[in-house]
């Protein structure tokens, strides 16, 4: 009877001692490891791609770029403040979603630049920089670590443009050409609408001209369209 009793103590120490390695344990080992930027979850768009299946390694966010999300989130700007608060909102729905592993790192306050975290984390675990940042990207290719771009992800799959397409935008800020006005499509798309520099924090029917895409972005240019503005 005792020697039962010392084997049944044996196999409860064996499991208890596996789930505390398994809670403490930093990152599962195996797969690749993907660190996303902050730039990324303001985007939004990693959400729809983690459920889709197609993400092959664990998507890793370092505390530290959720104190860079709220420290914009209760910034004074105000836009800033929304898409902080969104990108919040993102991280939680990217913890619910089956498809992908998502883990929070702690990685306490040993770096006070995000850009420089990632990197690190990125040599140490021979990991992937998930980033919408282009100097970030310019940085980790000089420095030979990989870097995934949800903008190329898009220019790669994109369907067609069609001239003359109509949808709402919201003006949010002067363009950089005379008399333009800037807003964004939910799928992160810049829209440069001319004529519409007095639109901001307006939204706005326009009528799609033309699309320029790059590494870097997306952006389409359109005009006012006629009707109910």
């Amino acid at each position: 009877m005792d020697y039962l009793i010392l084997i049944i103590c044996g196999i409860i120490l064996v499991e208890t001692t596996f789930l505390v390695f398994k809670k403490h344990a930093p990152m599962r080992a195996g797969k690749r490891k993907i660190f996303v930027d902050t730039s990324v979850l303001i985007d939004g768009r990693i959400v729809n791609v983690a459920r889709t299946g197609f993400i092959d390694g664990d998507l890793i966010i370092p505390k530290s770029v959720l104190r860079e999300l709220q420290l914009l989130a209760d910034g004074k700007d105000a836009e800033k403040r929304l898409r902080a608060r969104a990108g919040l909102d993102n991280v939680s729905e990217l913890e619910r979603v089956i498809e992908v592993n998502t883990e929070i790192m702690d990685d306490g306050d040993d770096y006070k630049k995000v850009d420089d975290a990632l990197l690190k984390y990125a040599r140490e675990y021979n990991g992937t920089v998930l980033t919408l940042d282009y100097n970030l990207i310019k940085v980790a290719e000089a420095e030979k670590l990989s870097t995934l771009n949800l903008n190329d992800l898009a220019l790669s799959i994109k369907t067609d443009f069609k001239a003359g397409e109509r949808a709402k935008v919201k003006i949010t800020e002067k363009g950089s050409g005379k008399g333009q006005g800037v807003g964004h499509l939910e799928n992160g798309a810049m829209v440069v609408v001319e004529n519409a520099a007095r639109k901001v924090g307006k939204e706005v029917l326009v009528e799609f001209e033309r699309l320029h895409e790059t590494s870097a972005g997306r952006i389409i240019f359109a005009r006012l369209a006629r009707g109910k503005h």
